[in-house]
């Protein structure tokens, strides 16, 4: 058998079944079926025998009979015409119905493949339009619902108290509230008619029955309403009973046998749970959860919750409530306190600053956003309606205070960590520091603190103006301390390292330049906001750059005093080792103060200063006297070594020029081979020094070798005579003195001559 036979053949099956198929889809369901959905356009039932004892055999028997009862009623009220909506849902459309066999009639035609497609385009056409006539008829059949409403007619006798308790589970309101209204009739004409005679104990019964079922009724209700938000499709119609059955009962609140409260209350309270039911089913990560960012999802997918729901509130739950219940704003407001509950639950979990971080932003920007409830798909209405969240005023000065104490506490955290790192991978292994661009030592912790303050503070200053200087206080608050803590773990860590010296100061010198370029940051950045917190770190930081500067220039006086200490003696005038020494050393010097940036080069003006002092002062210790002509090549050599030691503390940006004459001088007295000429040479040396006095000139004059005689008295005198007469040049500042705090051995056979030369050199000549 071939294809096109086996299609004929089961062509007519499938017309059978399709038509089967519509014919019955074309049945009408039972109205009173369960499935048959809502009983409000049906009469209450009037069953001809109910009673409200617990005598009935079940629900489904109970039920059964109403179903019974319904008809009945239905066929005495045939003379009323039966209204049905466009969108009856148990109605099928007859135009779908010949839609449905048109299609029938084409699948059993054999067309060609160009017939098939024209086919195909049109059924899809078809569809479209079909999709859409549903569409609008769904629109048409939720019209905005009136406040005013008409209560159905009240059954003349009630179901018995299981069965309207059944109604209420099968979620059947309208039936159910009828019956229960007509079941509070009976028990109020009953309560009027009640004499004295009668027991009471039958109407405590109902009135207790009445209590159980409207209680039962509200709870389905809320139920309904909780839930209504995620299953607005399926609650759609219930509410619309919903929002009647709560006007209804609101207007009866002072008849007996109702519920005490309101119960416009009790649907506020339902919308409250369900929204408070789906900000807890948002889903949020354990605390254990490896992401970092566990928050910030959360409040990422709380945000797209609410606006989804308030979406879906505005457009498939408002038209279901009349405009009195103003339900868009309702649910505004409880999502609002759904929020703020929830968040509080969320500041107790968070610990860490950028979860705090995100919590704030949350708050303070992210919920009122165009992404939340800025939302253009929740306008107009949320146009009219408070965006803000209703926190507690302590909540959010606790949480700005707990995002301040954690920056504290992270600042810190952060700042030992520098410290451990600068151990780790330098101090540790001796590690020569790094060198920037302009070939200046330098670390890189600086930068790390200006990156992590610019940070903290930037992030502060996007949550609140006012949070940005708490901030900003809490950093410089840290970093009050630190240059002292970095000093002495420094100290502590590299104190057998001063022996190898240019490590040493390498690290000096990179932190002097580190700390500089800090204090700089500061100052430009955050001395308008902080003075006064900028003031106080700047005198720490300053201290300890001074310290710094100071342990570099005692570490140099260290090094340099061997060598020094043999100027001027017989080795020095033989043997050069002990001053290339000194330049060698004065040279590395000079190389680390090309490394470290103004204005902290004047540290080489001071070495300058000691060194030229230093050298000076050996030939005020008398411990060598030139003889057999030696003061010739003193004379030069105190020369050649006094330019070379200026020539490289020049270089080295020395601002000490003053002192570059001294060794000139000096050499000018010792290189003369005539005694007597140098009185001549004295008048230079004081025009530069007015502090040069006899002691040392008497030093300088037994270094030369004339240590006695008429003509070291003339010498001696002539000094005496110069200082009377040449201006006094003596400066006030001590730090232009050289020889004012230089020691001089002086002879006491010396003073015994002088004093007698001068007595014998005012007497008259002969």
């Amino acid at each position: 058998m071939d294809g096109n036979t086996q299609i004929q053949l089961d062509a007519p099956k499938k017309t059978s079944r399709m038509l089967g198929t519509l014919r019955n889809s074309g049945r009408l369901k039972s109205p009173l079926s369960p499935q048959a959905g809502s009983f409000k356009n049906q009469s209450p039932s009037t069953p001809d025998k109910m009673s409200h004892s617990p005598g009935v055999t079940s629900p489904l028997s109970s039920v059964a009979a109403l179903f019974r009862t319904k008809d009945l009623d239905d066929q005495s009220q045939e003379d009323k015409p039966v209204v049905r909506s466009r969108t009856e849902p148990n109605m099928p459309r007859l135009d779908s119905i010949l839609k449905k066999g048109a299609a029938i009639r084409r699948s059993l035609r054999f067309s060609s493949k160009k017939d098939k497609r024209q086919d195909a385009v049109q059924e899809a056409e078809e569809e479209g339009q079909a999709e859409e006539e549903k569409e609008e008829e769904a629109e048409e059949s939720w019209a905005k619902i009136e406040e005013t409403y008409t209560l159905a007619e009240l059954p003349h006798i009630p179901l018995s108290v299981m069965q309207i308790n059944k109604l209420i589970e099968m979620e059947v309101l309208e039936e159910a509230h009828l019956h229960l209204l007509a079941l509070r009739g009976e028990f109020e004409r009953e309560r009027l008619r009640l004499t004295q005679e009668d027991s009471p104990v039958e109407l405590a019964k109902k009135e207790k029955d009445l209590s159980l079922l409207y209680s039962n009724l509200r709870l389905k209700m809320a139920s309904i309403v909780r839930t209504s938000v995620s299953l607005p499709a399926r609650n759609a119609g219930l509410l619309v009973h919903v929002a009647r059955i709560i006007q209804e009962e609101d207007k009866r609140a002072r008849e007996p046998g109702g519920l005490q409260g309101s119960w416009m209350d009790a649907w506020r309270e339902a919308v409250d749970q369900g929204a408070q039911d789906k900000v807890e089913g948002v889903h949020l990560e354990s605390t254990n959860h490896s992401n970092a960012s566990w928050l910030a999802v959360h409040l990422g997918l709380l945000g797209t919750a609410v606006v989804n729901d308030l979406e879906k509130v505005k457009k498939e739950l408002c038209r279901c409530y009349p405009p009195s219940f103003q339900v868009f704003a309702t649910y505004v407001r409880s999502y609002h306190a759904a929020v703020c509950r929830h968040l509080c639950t969320l500041e107790t979990r968070a610990t860490l600053l950028r979860d705090l971080y995100a919590l704030l932003d949350w708050i303070l920007h992210r919920y009122r956003s165009e992404r939340i409830l800025g939302s253009l798909t929740l306008q107009p209405e949320m146009s009219d309606i408070d965006a803000n969240m209703d926190l507690d005023d302590n909540f959010l000065l606790r949480l700005r205070q707990k995002f301040c104490d954690t920056v504290k506490v992270d600042m810190r955290a952060f700042l030992d960590r520098l410290v451990e790192l600068e151990n780790e991978e330098l101090w540790s292994v001796r590690k020569r520091p790094d060198m920037d661009d302009d070939h200046m030592f330098t670390s890189d912790f600086s930068m790390d603190i200006c990156t992590k303050v610019r940070g903290n503070v930037v992030n502060a200053s996007r949550l609140n103006a006012e949070l940005e200087g708490e901030v900003t206080a809490s950093c410089l608050g840290q970093l009050k301390d630190f240059p002292m803590r970095f000093d002495n773990e420094f100290r502590r860590c590299c104190s057998s390292m001063r022996a190898d010296e240019p490590l040493w100061s390498e690290y000096c010198i990179s932190y002097v330049n580190s700390f500089s370029a800090l204090q700089r940051h500061l100052e430009d950045e955050y001395a308008e906001c902080s003075p006064l917190a900028v003031e106080e770190v700047d005198k720490e930081v300053q201290r300890v750059i001074l310290g710094l500067l100071e342990s570099v220039q005692e570490q140099f006086k260290d090094d340099v005093k061997p060598f020094l200490r043999r100027m001027m003696t017989r080795k020095w005038l033989t043997n050069d080792d002990d001053f290339k020494g000194l330049a060698a050393r004065t040279e590395i010097l000079a190389q680390h103060c090309q490394a470290m940036r103004q204005p902290h080069r004047q540290m080489a003006s001071r070495a300058h200063y000691h060194v030229v002092k230093e050298y000076v002062g050996q030939l005020m210790k008398n411990n060598f006297s030139c003889k057999n002509r030696q003061h010739d090549k003193a004379a030069s050599k105190i020369r050649t070594q006094s330019s070379r030691l200026a020539d490289v503390f020049r270089q080295m940006g020395s601002r000490e020029e003053w002192l570059d004459p001294v060794g000139e001088c000096l050499s000018d007295i010792v290189g003369q081979k005539n005694k007597g000429d140098i009185k001549d040479q004295l008048q230079p040396l004081l025009q530069q020094y007015s502090d040069f006095s006899s002691k040392h000139l008497a030093a300088v004059l037994a270094f030369r070798g004339v240590m006695r005689g008429r003509e070291h008295q003339r010498i001696l005198l002539r000094l005496n005579q110069l200082k009377k007469t040449t201006p006094s040049g003596e400066p006030d500042d001590r730090d232009r003195a050289l020889f004012r705090d230089m020691e001089a051995t002086v002879r006491t056979d010396f003073l015994s001559d002088l004093s007698f030369f001068c007595f014998t050199f005012i007497l008259p000549a002969d």
